[in-house]
């Protein structure tokens, strides 16, 4: 009997219906001398600490580090797993060969090897490696089944990867949560799970900690068009205020077009990440969100496996396109174009180079029902895969460039010429469509035209990196925190990223659950406790981004059998002992206590440094809400002041110096905190600030409360009832054996 071994029973199902075992048994199909049955997902898992040794079980820092010579696997202690564990080792007891049908990726090879090695399967194993669940692929793939061999270098990266999530998960756990942990608080942490909580805390800080610096922009507007100063920015006012005066003594002149032809490509079919990125952006949805949807169209037989880090196709697709291109019918006015002539082949689609267990996320044609937010990620993987195949859009770059005096001004403008794959994307509103030709038109100018034209010279500010959305958070994984915009390069970094495609969404989301960070809207921002957890960490080796890439290029020289995974534990191993020595002998000055999750707001993270980021200078007018506040000789004042603008702060109110603290204070919350020292018509007094209806200083004495006297035998102003007491050091009520604390000390 050959048994097949699945990773899902929806999986197990598809792939027995194909080989005709349509009887249902209890944990298995059968039928046609095949027995096809199934795990969910881990069945076996590695050993505890406890398994190893009954002491390691005790968090304690004398146990540290646990490095096991050799890494058990047992089945996981689950009811329902050991009994389905029970009758796939029974099947395969009987089996004349067992035929591997995980997912084809590490982890499914993993999977599948731990169930096969833990039942004590010796026999003849064979692999099933199909990149959809068609019909049509299931039975290709069943035709060309390979030696289990072939993938034992996958499995060996699989294992290594496993093992060394155990001993830096595991030890660095329980070394940082007995060292630094407070009341019932553990402090996870993990080979990649910390590096990606290091890059949002870093980015946090840096934009907390930023200080705008002004700069001034130099720009004209003639013929309704922005021209701007061709050598940029000015960081010296009064190296642009020199040249603003200049050009407005004269015509502006049109020196010189420049017309150059182009070609823009069209977008690269998805890997996982890109997908998700994608889908984050347009439709919101978080990564975990976007595998679970894809996952869903791969076992609805829509589009092939998901779990993917390339882009390209291999060339022994090519000849499938046509077949998947006319099943689909629903999209039959984008494929009918290319349809009818030969379908183009480009190297930026297929190359086997670029290809290793998996191709891009591409449709398989089959159409089905689906979900509307399966259909919004359905429908971009189809039109992504459509336009490869269409011609490059062609366009005409300009650039203008004018000048008034011998000051130079540039403006740029694009014009589509053939849209190319453009149209694949273009909404079906033709108004819409055709808005879109143009990406800021320009007027026709000739050279040596003159005219009017209206300079302006502006301040303006630099602006901090922005944080991290679940998009750029999972860029920065797969360059290891490295901005990389160009696509070719960033396809170079892929083996130095943090993490798998098809474990990103799962560190996130762990993130998350540990309360390391929080959402705010699409910002991915780090709460007081992730903070304090990577402050907390002194080694750095732990937290960068480079190391733990190159950790996963490590991995994947195993799977190509470049690197030995025995290299790779041993390596491991090695840091999480000098790890340990090192935070044993650290002397404690952090206890870290989830008191409080909410993202960190500016003031509570670094209280000393509130006077640099929190100024007056650079912050919006409270008046007009357009313009900013200077900082003068003697006031603050709204930098459209003597324009549109009245709005000062005086340094000096009633013969009494008002700090700036204060008056953000004021800005903040509506007034100062009460002050002495006023001198108010000829008198010394105590209160606070405001504003009045137009915005300026206004006065308001400090209010008193009237001191009532309370005496013995008074009635209780709290419960009506009881009487006033004395006491020793204070009054009381008579009935505070029955419930009323009334009480006011001496």
């Amino acid at each position: 009997m050959k048994v097949c071994i699945a990773e899902k029973p929806s999986v197990a199902r598809e792939i027995a219906s194909v080989l005709g075992a349509t009887t249902k048994r209890d944990g298995y199909y059968e039928g046609n001398g095949y027995a096809v049955t199934y795990t969910f997902g881990h069945l076996c898992t590695l050993f505890e600490p406890a398994d190893y040794k009954p002491y390691w079980k005790s968090w304690d820092l004398n146990n540290l580090p646990m490095l096991p010579e050799k890494f058990e696997v047992k089945v996981a202690n689950n009811e329902g797993i050991k009994k389905q564990f029970k009758i796939v080792k029974s099947l395969f007891d009987k089996a004349d060969v067992v035929i591997n049908c995980g997912d084809a990726g590490q982890e499914g090879e993993l999977i599948q090897r731990w169930v096969i090695n833990k039942a004590n399967y010796n026999g003849k194993v064979q692999r099933l490696w199909i990149s959809s669940l068609t019909t049509e692929a299931i039975k290709e793939g069943f035709n060309n089944l390979k030696p289990a061999e072939n993938y034992d270098n996958l499995y060996y990266a699989g294992f290594s990867r496993s093992i060394g999530d155990w001993l830096l998960g595991i030890n660095a756990t329980r070394l940082y949560t007995v060292k630094h942990g407070g009341y019932k608080q553990v402090l996870s942490v993990g080979r990649v799970q910390t590096p990606t909580l290091a890059m949002l805390v870093n980015r946090f800080k840096e934009i907390e900690n930023f200080v705008p610096q002004p700069y001034w922009e130099l720009q004209t507007l003639y013929r309704d068009t922005l021209f701007s100063y061709e050598e940029g920015r000015f960081l010296k006012m009064e190296d642009g205020e020199v040249l603003a005066n200049k050009v407005k003594e004269h015509d502006f002149e049109i020196v010189s077009i420049t017309k150059k032809k182009g070609t823009e490509y069209a977008p690269k079919l998805f890997d996982l990440t890109g997908l998700q990125v994608y889908c984050n952006t347009k439709f919101g949805f978080s990564a975990d969100d976007t595998l679970k949807i894809a996952q869903k169209l791969y076992e609805k037989k829509a589009v092939t496996y998901p779990r993917v880090d390339t882009t390209f196709l291999p060339n022994d697709v090519y000849p499938k396109v046509k077949g998947i291109l006319s099943k689909l019918t629903d999209y039959s006015t984008l494929t009918e174009p290319i349809l009818n002539k030969k379908i183009k082949k480009s190297s930026r689609v297929f190359n086997d180079k670029k290809v290793t267990d998996h191709h891009a996320i591409i449709p398989t044609g089959m159409q089905t029902h689906l979900q509307y937010n399966e259909q919004q990620v359905y429908d971009i993987i189809v039109k992504r895969f459509i336009a490869v195949f269409y011609d490059d859009c062609k366009v005409s770059n300009t650039t203008v460039i004018g000048k008034a005096a011998d000051v130079n001004f540039k403006t740029t403008g694009k014009e589509i010429l053939s849209k190319g794959w453009r149209v694949v994307f273009e909404k079906k509103d033709t108004s819409t469509a055709l808005s879109t030709t143009k990406d800021k038109l320009l007027p026709t100018f000739e050279k040596g035209e003159k005219g009017p034209h209206e300079p302006s010279f502006l301040e303006k500010q630099t602006k901090p990196p922005k944080q991290y959305t679940e998009a750029s958070l999972l860029r920065a994984m797969e360059t290891a925190g490295k901005q990389v915009e160009d696509d070719e390069l960033r396809d170079l970094m892929k083996e130095n990223g943090i993490g798998r495609p098809s474990t990103r969404a799962n560190i996130i989301e762990t993130l998350f659950r540990r309360k390391y960070i929080k959402r705010n809207k699409k910002q991915i921002l780090p709460t007081v406790t992730g903070i304090q957890l990577i402050d907390t960490i002194q080694n750095e080796l732990l937290k960068s981004a480079e190391l733990t890439g190159s950790w996963e290029k490590q991995l994947k020289d195993i799977e190509k059998g470049e690197f030995s995974a025995s290299a790779f534990i041993r390596g491991m191993k090695r840091m999480v002992d000098a790890l340990v020595y090192e935070v044993r002998s650290e002397k404690v000055q952090t206890r870290i206590s989830a008191v409080n999750n909410k993202p960190i707001s500016k003031s509570k993270s670094k209280p000393k440094t509130k006077s640099k980021t929190s100024t007056l200078v650079g912050s919006a007018c409270p008046k007009c809400k357009t313009g900013s506040l200077l900082k003068g000789k003697s006031a603050y004042g709204c930098n459209l002041y003597g324009k549109s603008c009245d709005f000062t702060l005086p340094f000096n109110f009633g013969d009494k110096k008002i700090s700036e603290k204060q008056y953000i204070r004021l800005l903040t919350k509506g007034s100062t905190v009460n002050l002495k020292g006023f001198k108010i018509d000829g008198s010394t007094q105590q209160g606070l600030l405001r504003f009045d209806e137009a915005f300026k200083l206004k006065f308001e004495p400090k209010q008193t409360a009237k001191k009532t006297t309370i005496k013995a035998g008074d009635t209780c102003p709290k419960c009506k009832t009881g009487q006033i007491l004395k006491g020793k050091t204070a009054f009381g009520c008579s009935n505070y054996k029955s419930g009323c604390d009334f009480r006011v000390n001496f």
